[in-house]
């Protein structure tokens, strides 16, 4: 067998007995566009076969959560936007949720129905990426174009809300950064009316495509008690059979007052996660027009002087506000001792926030718990034992974003 030198013990020892001598080692990475991110792959492979796979992570290492412990609690915000950077308004609300529990702020119902509707359009964004850039992994390219056709519609539509396509930072402690522009409803009414047409689309490309199905079924199987053991969660543990989804089963943000199914499937492979993925989408527009019909009237942020920021007019006007603003930016806002986990369902499974803090304005530790890096262990038992052509295929599948893996 080769020698893997590459500074870890992972295959010291010979993986297969008899004929380990004629095992290849393989790189794949960390520059391939198919590891969607500067992931590195150490393969073993017999021939074509994968005999063992290791993940290398740590080439997109940022120190994001160190880098929290010293900036104040509203300045962690635009940060989060950067740690899954494909689902930013996700983060920016499981880390919101989580202070303000700490707070124990009480939230405004139309700022948590805003929310809703936001972030359900951010899983609809991660999924058309997630979908476009898998089917051209496979081969499929027109796809691709099709789906970053609507994606740049979302993207048009957070420019509007927040001012910044990606890195809105539009949540905020307490609710969130200003009041909805004028003209947001309608553009969204305008987008989510069409959008499951485009679906139905994106199906007729792909479900009835022989040569799509072919690559995808019965390919990178993970059953339901390896995903448990994994802790996998979001689509690819619900492809897998686990009928567990964070909106419905703990709701938060007024999840509890929005009707939708849970997509599921037992099917344990690349092409269960695809239809889970693609009817996720169709639930996401139920959720917003729910959220469009039902939205309801009052303020967009909570009254908290010493912590949320007053309007702008009014600071404006009143010396008492202005004295607020002038403190909140500069000193932050203590928030009580004690520490608080808070967790959420994102677009690629559960999300999770841990923070402490010592009763000062700057929070004492700040841990994320993203969905990709469970994902990505994962990535060895789905492709043991199949065709070295089929780890794209698999990777594509469990939709990782290195940003949230490496942090």
């Amino acid at each position: 067998m080769a020698d893997f030198d590459v500074g870890t013990p992972i295959l010291e020892a010979p993986v297969a007995e008899g004929s380990s001598d004629q095992h290849m080692v393989l790189n794949m990475g960390p520059q391939h566009p198919s590891t969607h991110g500067v992931l590195r792959l150490v393969l073993e492979i017999d021939g074509e076969i994968v005999v063992r796979l290791y993940p290398e992570i740590g080439y997109l290492h940022t120190g994001i959560e160190k880098t929290c412990e010293a900036k104040f609690y509203q300045q962690v915000v635009p940060m989060t936007d950067r740690v899954d950077y494909l689902g930013p308004l996700a983060n920016n609300l499981c880390y919101c949720l989580a202070v303000e529990k700490l707070l124990e702020l009480e939230i405004p119902e139309k700022a948590q129905w805003i929310r809703v509707l936001l972030t359900e359009l951010t899983r609809v964004n991660s999924h058309l990426i997630w979908l476009g850039t898998h089917a051209m992994d496979i081969g499929a390219l027109t796809v691709f174009l099709y789906t970053f056709r609507e994606r740049e519609e979302i993207l048009k539509i957070f420019e509007m809300v927040a001012g910044q396509r990606m890195m809105t930072s539009y949540f905020r402690i307490g609710g969130l950064s200003m009041e909805p522009p004028l003209g947001m409803y309608e553009r969204i009414k305008g987008f989510i009316t069409t959008f499951p047409e485009k679906i139905d689309e994106y199906s007729n490309l792909l479900t009835g495509n022989p040569i799509f199905v072919n690559r995808l079924k019965n390919i990178g199987h993970l059953s339901k008690e390896d995903a448990i053991a994994l802790a996998v969660t979001g689509p690819v543990a619900r492809a897998s059979g686990i009928d567990v989804d964070l909106r419905r089963d703990m709701p938060y943000s007024s999840y509890e007052k929005f009707q939708f199914n849970v997509p599921i499937s037992d099917g344990c492979d690349v092409w269960a996660r695809y239809v889970v993925r693609l009817d996720e989408m169709r639930e996401s527009v139920k959720i917003i027009n729910q959220a469009l019909d039902g939205m309801p009237e009052g303020d967009y942020k909570a009254y908290a002087p010493k912590i949320v920021l007053p309007d702008r007019e009014v600071m404006k006007t009143q010396m008492e506000a202005l004295i607020h603003h002038f403190k909140i930016v500069t000193e932050g806002f203590a928030v009580p001792a004690g520490e608080v986990y808070q967790q959420i369902e994102s677009g690629h499974g559960q999300m999770g926030y841990y923070v402490v803090s010592d009763g000062t304005a700057k929070p004492y530790r700040v841990h994320m718990r993203y969905p990709g890096f469970a994902s990505l262990q994962a990535l060895e038992t789905m492709c043991k034992g199949r065709m070295l052509a089929d780890v794209v295929a698999v990777i594509g599948s469990i939709d990782i974003v290195l940003g949230e893996i490496d942090r």
